[in-house]
């Protein structure tokens, strides 16, 4: 009876230990509306950027100022409001029309780029070439500078033009397309000098670091990553761009910048053509910015643009949310940007699970308990097994404490003693924590699909319950999942050894205060969990002591 209290006590804190690692790792990062940019144009604070490519001839120059330039293009779609910087064509600021800031500010769109003093983040991109060539300093022109998409337009094209002396001219186009977070940028080279003209498209992300958070939200991963054959998804934190510079080269990846739930991705072209990618860090002490800067980007193959010709380079530009179907036919891996951990195996079924039954409820919310329900049925015969094994537990529990007594001074015959009884009546004293150990990576696995999926931000349940990503304002469900567990304890056999059952009474209440910041979805798949536990083993339990049977 000891051994199964001790290993019921581990299997729980091992629970705990889990979500607190979980819940350090996640709460270090920063709200939607703090996600802003500073615009990083002029030239009165040069910062030159390390080799990104083998020809140091190639290496640009980044600059920037401490506000954003007041002339820009403003660019308004179905999905975004968006600010172009006519110097470099750097897009510092991308409002998200289609997600709101939150439910309390509804007509408050989402700041995926944007400026603001305690975060910059922006989006740049250039040329790079031994003769004249527009990097993210140089200054552009357009004929408008405002672009709207109306009602009947489906595509939305922002032309930005740079032309040298020499004969260069770069035509830069920003093309929108309806219904859709992904941009294709376009740098179209007409080399009308006398010599054939050499370079290559790069585009990179830049930010700081996410300044303090504030309480009362639980965010995951904040950093880049990126996709190559070899490692589909390998997370480069921000850390590590300051410790080591990242150079590598191969075809069919991408780069991005991944927060909770939403996701800025650079992605070629063409999967068969070979990138250069790329992480360089600009340290305060020596660029003058004030705070450091992190940045990841990619550079082109290199073309060649003949006298008289014309060359086209082609990237893209993914700036949304992280939903996994759109994100998968845009390019392969992105949709593991959806990061479900070393569970994804079992988390990505669930993901499934909950979209099919959303597709019937309407709610994310009955998608939760459906789920749970499903669940359980997959699992009763296994909890019915473990339920039996600790209602005969139960039923020899008498013995066991007089045994105990007569033998508390001689633990081996205690033992031997013990273990006859379990002999005699053919119970297996691990039975009942062989499901809750089986549970536990479910329910991990479930924690980060609560956690990670976009569908769920913002939507709500039932009454006080407006957003299930979030925790539960009033404490309602943590409350009920206290109580829920306490039922629980109390139907299964008591600790012999006072030491555990105080452990075990502490239990429930270390679990209110705990989930009490989880998101409440996450709670309500726990408490409608218990609940059905409750019914079960309670029906078992009555069932037995009615028919007298043991397993």
């Amino acid at each position: 009876m000891d051994k199964t209290r001790f290993i019921l006590v581990v299997a729980l804190s091992l629970v705990i230990m889990l979500l607190w690692d979980a819940w350090q790792r996640d709460y270090g990062d920063f709200k939607a509306e703090e996600e802003t940019v500073t615009a990083e144009t002029g030239a009165d604070k040069p910062a030159d950027l390390p080799e990104i490519v083998t020809d140091e001839a190639d290496s640009p120059a980044v600059s920037v100022e401490e506000k954003a330039p007041e002339e820009g293009i403003e660019v308004i779609t179905d999905v975004f409001r968006i600010k172009i910087g006519t110097q470099g064509g750097t897009i510092y600021r991308a409002d998200l029309l289609d997600y709101s800031l939150s439910l309390d500010e509804p007509d408050k769109p989402v700041h995926l780029l944007n400026n603001d003093e305690t975060l910059v983040y922006i989006a740049q991109g250039g040329l790079l070439s031994k003769g004249p060539a527009p990097t993210h300093t140089a200054a552009f022109s357009s004929p408008q500078s405002i672009y709207r998409m109306s009602d009947d337009e489906d595509i939305l094209e922002v032309p930005l033009y740079w032309e040298d002396d020499s004969g260069i001219r770069v035509k830069k186009t920003f093309r929108f397309q309806r219904d859709k977070h992904l941009i294709t940028v376009k740098y179209e080279v007409t080399n009308q000098s006398e010599a054939a003209w050499s370079g290559r498209a790069y585009n990179q992300l830049q930010r700081t670091p996410a300044p303090k958070r504030k309480s009362g939200m639980v965010y995951t991963y904040t950093g880049a990553v990126i996709s190559s054959d070899e490692n589909r998804y390998e997370k480069i934190s921000l850390d590590d761009i300051e410790e080591e510079k990242l150079s590598r080269s191969f075809a069919g990846g991408w780069a991005a910048m991944i927060q909770h739930y939403f996701v800025t991705a650079l992605i070629p072209g063409s999967s068969s053509d070979v990138y250069n990618y790329y992480t360089l860090y600009l340290d305060p002490r020596t660029s003058g910015l004030g705070v450091p800067r992190y940045v990841i980007g990619m550079t082109s193959p290199q073309k060649t643009v003949s006298a008289g010709e014309s060359g086209l380079f082609e990237e893209k530009l993914y700036l949304g949310p992280k939903i996994q179907s759109k994100l998968e036919a845009i390019a392969p891996n992105l949709e593991l940007t959806v990061d479900y951990g070393m569970l994804w195996f079992i988390a990505k079924p669930l993901f499934w699970c909950l979209q099919q039954f959303h597709h019937f409820t309407n709610n994310w919310g009955w998608s939760i308990i459906l789920v749970t329900l499903m669940l359980k049925l997959l699992f009763y015969n296994l909890s019915a097994a473990g339920y039996k094994s600790m209602a005969n537990m139960r039923r020899v529990q008498p013995r066991l404490v007089a045994i105990k007594e007569r033998y508390k001074n001689d633990r081996a015959r205690l033992n031997k003693a013990m273990m006859d009884i379990y002999k005699e009546e053919k119970i297996n004293p691990l039975g009942g924590c062989f499901p809750i150990l089986i549970q536990i990576p479910v329910f991990i696995a479930l924690y980060w699909v609560l956690l990670e999926s976009v569908e769920l931000r913002q939507s709500g349940f039932i009454f006080w319950l407006k957003d299930l990503s979030t925790p539960d304002p009033y404490f309602i469900l943590p409350v009920v999942m206290g109580v829920t567990m306490f039922i629980q304890q109390k139907l299964n056999p008591a600790p012999m050894d006072p030491v555990q059952e105080k452990v075990m009474m502490t239990l429930p209440f270390v679990f209110t205060v705990f989930f009490a910041f989880f998101p409440s979805g996450l709670v309500l798949y726990w408490v409608v969990n218990n609940i059905l536990s409750i019914a079960q083993q309670w029906l078992i339990v009555r069932n037995m002591e009615r028919s007298g049977l043991k397993t």
